[in-house]
């Protein structure tokens, strides 16, 4: 246990508040709309590697309460393209760099992420992203049935199964991580440098002057600035909207699951993009599961029957053991889709509207290091390197960046 802990159940005096409540300022030179851990890591990385404090970060719930609550909380850079693997690279390292940034447990457990191949056509995808990744100084390797046992003895390697297991996309540092507390150490940090924290401030209107942002309207007034950063996931294109820049993006639910605490028995991430199912197990003993978004366009988060039962066909096959576990609770959360799967940063055709949006299943993922370069976008009004691969341009540029493959049971 640490010290401070002790120290504080010693005391007896209730901890303080990990970030506080401020009065609206009629003005901010940043406003970023959307306080889930892009939004948060941006205003953090402001403050600290910009010195640009005077910021506020508006949530219409609570800081979490959207993607950055709802996901599975996978971490992982073995994408398809060179660009996705630098991009995604560079946010594993910021992850592994957390706890001690924050000096706050992010319980981040890298045990490994297997991505099984059930067709001689999907062990030469894992071939290629494995050569990718590798070409990128990414530590990822193809291995076949016997190592895939030998890291996850439960798994049904047999040829019994409709789908046997042929292979698999082996890539060690990937890895789960608890979400809250990411949420919780951005916030945290965010505020001791001097970020605006508003939650329960809903965004009902952007004023534009002559090509330019001149403020933003909330249920709580009217805040002046002349930089706005729509950080938002499942809403982005009905922020966009309001100041008339179109996204390429469609919002779809993806749906999740959780099953009773069970012994630990499962030390590595399972993906099947071909059976469209993921699971891991969490440090409670649960089983957290997910599958593909659901065919339909919608804003709907409830769950449903058809999820489970399908989901749990597929477990079966390649978890026999698991027949008699129950199912704890389900939800859903909201993707926003692009045409290349892949998200869209930086600069838009209005002067002082930036976007950090179109993450699909995978932003959670990429939270520290888009935060980390959208910062340094705003702070120095040019495009990162890292970032001009996902501008808004690309779509009407000819110039896709493709990470289908590398979605798995995203798509």
């Amino acid at each position: 246990m640490p010290i401070k802990l002790i120290k504080q159940a010693l005391n007896g005096r209730p901890p303080p508040r990990m970030w506080r409540q401020h009065d609206i300022k009629g003005s901010y030179d940043v406003v970023i709309i959307g306080g889930g851990a892009h939004g948060l890591a941006c205003a953090y990385y402001l403050a600290k590697n910009h010195g640009i404090t005077n910021t506020a970060v508006l949530e219409k719930r609570y800081i979490g309460s959207g993607g950055s609550g709802r996901n599975t909380t996978i971490i992982r850079s073995n994408y398809l393209t060179p660009e996705g693997v630098r991009f995604y690279d560079e946010s594993v390292k910021l992850y592994e760099q957390m706890s001690a940034e924050f000096d706050f447990n992010v319980m981040f457990s890298q045990r490994g992420h297997l991505t099984l191949a059930h067709t001689d056509a999907a062990v030469r995808t894992m071939r290629r992203r494995a050569e990718v990744n590798q070409l990128q100084g990414v530590d990822s390797r193809v291995i076949g049935p016997q190592e895939i046992k030998t890291l996850c003895p439960p798994l049904d390697v047999s040829s019994h199964p409709r789908y046997p297991v042929l292979g698999a996309l082996y890539h060690p540092p990937g890895g789960i991580i608890r979400h809250d507390a990411v949420v919780w150490g951005y916030a945290t940090h965010a505020d001791r440098r001097g970020v605006h924290i508003h939650q329960l401030t809903e965004v009902t209107g952007i004023q534009v002057e002559n090509g330019r942002v001149t403020g933003v309207e909330t249920n709580r007034g009217l805040i002046k600035t002349g930089m706005v950063l729509n950080a938002t996931a499942g809403w982005c294109t009905t922020i966009a909207d309001m100041v008339g820049v179109k996204l390429p993006i469609t919002t779809f639910p993806l749906q999740a699951c959780v099953t009773e605490p069970l012994k630990p028995f499962l030390d590595v991430i399972i993906v099947s993009g071909s059976l469209h199912v993921y699971v891991s197990q969490s440090d409670r003993g649960e089983l957290v599961m997910g599958a593909a978004v659901d065919p339909f366009a919608s804003y709907d988060m409830r769950g449903s029957l058809s999820f489970v039962e399908g989901l749990a066909g597929h477990m079966l096959e390649l978890f026999p053991s698991l027949a008699h576990v129950r199912v704890l609770r389900q939800w859903a959360g909201l993707c926003d889709m692009t045409p290349d799967y892949s998200p869209v940063m930086g600069f838009t055709p209005l002067t002082g509207f930036v976007v950090d949006v179109g993450w699909g299943t995978y932003g959670f993922k990429a939270a520290p290091v888009s935060g980390k370069r959208m910062a340094e976008l705003i702070a120095t009004n040019e495009t990162p390197e890292l970032l001009r691969p996902f501008r808004l341009s690309r779509f009407y540029e000819n110039d896709l960046v493709g990470e289908k493959g590398a979605a798995s049971v995203g798509h």
